[in-house]
């Protein structure tokens, strides 16, 4: 049974008023983190087409920081908030004592790399001078203060986990405003402040992810969170490490494969012209804006799904199941048809160049097509996460990034030319789609029939 404390509510309130409950601080902050992406790009792209095509050729590169970051969150996440369910409360502490260890340690490897070797990772994406120069100084600050990133990243998660989704929101709105006020001011040299350009951008996210945490590991260690930290007491146990890598590698995975597509993308569209990849640059960062609000459900749903898992609840797991689907493919149809009605505006607020309008127009009317089956795709990933089972969601997502979109992509531009490859899109979602429907509805099945058997073989015991 597990213990009397906050997170007995994820097994016992009303599941739809839990959900909203947990998600809507969850999407809040979400929302508002990628509103500072966006904010970074306009103001960039105002300094010219080049500026935003050597962001989004660092684009990559932040997102594998991310992806260490939030892979051994959503890995923590899922261990702490299945160990409270069981009433394990001790061993959850202990789980999120390794997820501080660990950010520290990612801080300092990537912070070395960063430091020393930004300008060759650059080269690795282009051949161009320019793009090399804007990309490096851009990449080597935010690598080098990668520990702002894994901090807030990870310690979010933590408390996630135990169903507290408001003060992680407070994280990302302290970081996201932060970062919306000094951008101008770093970028154009406002002020008292010097005209730092791409630099002043990267030093902007730097402080301002400082500064949430710092506000977040305040929170961790004070005493009025059902995960106590306490390493007076603290011992190393590889356990923990495999089971929150068991989830976390392949929520990594995911992401780094994202990367790796982003990159290939990039090389494609770089068959035409260095304003394709500006475009699609574009289309990620306001694609992200629809998809936080996804993954901030996402976040409310896992730790819930995932407690009521641990408890051996199956009929509250079906209705979160049901009421988690549902709400993802509200957003999934809100993103497509915001996407399709208000493209040139979305577009002009980066850029008026006309190549750059008469690329982007087309362009997001379609890859916004694959929006509904996208929302479902990151919702069915939480479903797997909240099980304890990562490698579903990274089987699923090298089929539609490595077997489907790349290829399809670069036939459909041999065979059509640009506008064709944006269809790839849509076809890899909707393929996935499909096998991850098919797969979650196996494996909940078989779930709940063991906890059916297993809860009727307590009762009989009870009874004897």
């Amino acid at each position: 049974m597990p213990a009397g404390n906050k997170s007995d509510r994820l097994g016992q309130e009303k599941i739809s008023k839990l959900l909203i409950k947990l998600s809507l601080p969850a999407i809040a902050g979400m929302i508002i983190q990628s509103l500072y992406n966006i904010i970074d790009s306009i103001y960039i792209g105002n300094l010219g087409t080049e500026y935003l095509s050597a962001l989004s050729l660092a684009f990559p590169v932040q997102l594998i920081i991310i992806a260490l970051g939030v892979g051994t969150g959503i890995g923590a996440s899922s261990l702490i908030s299945r160990l409270l369910g069981e009433g394990r409360k001790k061993r959850a502490s202990n789980a999120a004592e390794h997820v501080f260890i660990l950010a520290i340690v990612y801080g300092a490897v990537i912070g070395t790399i960063g430091f020393f070797l930004s300008d060759e990772i650059m080269s690795i994406f282009t051949n161009d001078p320019v793009l090399i120069d804007l990309s490096q100084r851009y990449i080597r600050i935010i690598m080098t203060g990668s520990l702002a990133i894994f901090a807030p990243a990870t310690f979010n998660y933590i408390l996630r986990g135990e169903g507290n989704t408001f003060l992680p929101m407070v994280t990302m709105f302290i970081g996201a405003i932060t970062n919306i006020i000094l951008d101008p001011l770093l970028i154009y040299g406002i002020w008292i402040f010097p005209e730092m350009g791409v630099e002043g951008a990267a030093t902007a996210t730097i402080i301002a992810r400082t500064l949430g945490g710092i506000f977040i590991t305040f929170v961790l260690f004070s005493d009025k969170n059902e995960i106590k930290f306490n390493f007076k007491l603290f011992k190393f146990d590889f356990q923990i490490i495999k089971d929150i890598f068991k989830v976390g590698i392949p929520a990594m995975v995911n992401r780094l494969m994202f990367s790796f597509a982003i990159t290939i993308i990039n090389g494609i569209l770089g068959m035409y012209n260095t304003t394709a990849i500006g475009v699609m640059g574009v289309v990620f960062r306001l694609q992200s804006f629809y998809l936080m609000a996804v993954f901030g459900l996402n976040q409310g749903y896992l730790p819930l799904l995932g407690y009521n898992y641990g408890y051996k609840k199956p009929e509250r797991m079906k209705r979160t199941v049901l009421i988690g689907w549902l709400t993802a493919l509200t957003f999934g149809a809100i993103g497509f048809t915001v996407f399709q009605v208000f493209t040139e505006p979305l577009l002009r607020m980066f850029n008026s160049n006309p190549e750059f309008i008469e690329i982007g127009i087309p362009a997001f009317r379609k890859v916004s097509i694959s929006y509904m089956f996208m929302a479902l795709n990151v919702i069915g990933a939480g479903t797997f996460q909240a099980l304890g089972k990562g490698v579903p969601s990274l089987v699923i997502t090298f089929l539609r990034q490595a077997l489907i979109l790349l290829p399809s992509m670069y036939i459909l531009a041999r065979i059509g030319g640009l506008d064709s490859a944006w269809f790839a899109f849509p076809i890899a979602e909707s393929i996935a789609f499909i096998v991850n429907i098919i797969w979650v509805v196996l494996l909940l099945r078989k779930n709940m029939k063991e906890m059916k058997n297993e809860n009727m073989q307590k009762e009989y015991v009870k009874q004897e």
